[in-house]
């Protein structure tokens, strides 16, 4: 999902943005969650060195009086993708792949179809390769997945096979956002390492980045539940496989973790890679395909905005929106600033709107 949020708060900023005092971002974060309406809501500022403000509002569980802390792991949805894009971006540095790597090359046991060729990963990662969510990630999938007893490593090859031997419905080349494309890159990656994705993300992600809460799906308890809302009623779905997109998904859209592990992962942006991404890599993951719009990179929408650039010009602002329906995250990088912006509810209805204001809020803050 492209930042949303993001892309409004951006065309209401001028000026420099730095780090403001912590007691303005907590203000911001009161407005948003009295307005908002979502059970909970979190709020973060990233820096070079990873978070440099968290905050958190409301309750884990709508009409409980379980307090949500800033300890608590938060479903990110389809911000998982940036770190998918980053494994491809970390194997290119080990030499097992390359960015242009064609999807013949990966997947050469697969009889990949016609307009398929030519297409490489690059075009997965950019949602450019014609493949999209219709008829292939339907209820019925949905409902086949979760009771799949395969491993998912066969799961998602399976997938692969079955999307890449068949004529895609859209046009190469052509934006179509859809899980589909990251699903299959979690198959390539699987295929190259011979692990599988969340083994690879536990191993080359989230333990070199010092990610100690890093999971997949919906977090157990203690943790907020995420919310379906209705009618303006929110129902709260217990952890478990109802609460959360098939496991098979989990390149797409399944990870989970703290508002502080999470800056972990977004300070690599911020701050040159960290040893962890070269600077041809990061180059790579941030910059859009030269074609149509809309501007997107590798797991990240890329627009221009004035606060976000040196010298208070124009710069790159990433963005990117996640939700599993049951939650919400949204993030906003400038990368020429070094600051980032989080905001995260247990709520994907009610809280889509909160997190959109509060990321808004925070940007103007930093701004004042």
């Amino acid at each position: 999902m492209l930042g949303a949020g993001a892309l409004a708060a951006s065309s209401t900023v001028a000026g420099a943005v730095t780090a403001a005092d912590p007691g303005a971002y907590a203000a911001a974060l009161d407005l948003a969650f009295s307005r908002g309406g979502a059970p909970a809501l979190a709020g973060m500022v990233v820096g070079r060195s990873g978070a440099t403000w968290v905050g958190v509002r409301g309750v884990r569980r709508q009409g409980a009086q379980d307090v949500a802390t800033r300890e608590d792991r938060w479903h990110l949805g389809s911000n998982t993708k940036a770190m998918t894009a980053a494994l491809w971006a970390r194997t290119v540095q080990t030499g097992l792949a390359r960015w242009d790597m064609p999807l013949t090359d990966v997947f050469p046991d697969v009889a990949v179809h016609e307009r398929f060729a030519g297409l490489t990963v690059d075009d997965l990662m950019r949602h450019r390769a014609g493949l999209t969510d219709d008829g292939l990630l339907t209820p019925a999938w949905l409902r086949a997945s979760r009771a799949d007893a395969r491993p998912l490593t066969e799961q998602r090859a399976a997938l692969a096979a079955q999307a890449l031997s068949a004529a895609p419905a859209g046009r190469a080349g052509t934006f179509a956002y859809g899980n589909l494309n990251y699903i299959i890159l979690g198959a390539a990656l699987e295929r190259l390492h011979g692990a599988a994705w969340e083994d690879l993300m536990r191993r080359d992600l989230f333990e070199p980045l010092g990610i100690a809460s890093g999971g997949f799906g919906t977090p157990v308890d203690p943790a907020p539940w995420g919310h379906r809302s209705a009618g303006g009623v929110a129902t709260a779905i217990a952890p478990g496989p109802s609460g959360d997109n098939p496991a098979a998904l989990g390149p797409a859209g399944t990870a989970h973790m703290t508002p502080a592990d999470y800056g972990r992962f977004l300070s690599v942006f911020l701050d040159g890679g960290k040893g962890w991404l070269t600077g041809a890599s990061l180059e790579r993951l941030t910059t859009p395909f030269e074609g149509p719009p809309p501007a997107y990179a590798a797991g990240w929408g890329v627009i221009r905005a004035g606060w976000a650039g040196r010298d208070r010009g124009p710069g790159p602002l990433l963005t990117h929106d996640g939700s599993n329906t049951f939650w919400y995250a949204s993030a906003a990088l400038a990368p020429e600033r070094g600051i980032g912006f989080v905001a995260l509810s247990n709520d994907a209805g009610r809280g889509a709107d909160a997190v959109g204001d509060l990321i808004g809020r925070l940007i103007r803050t930093a701004a004042a």
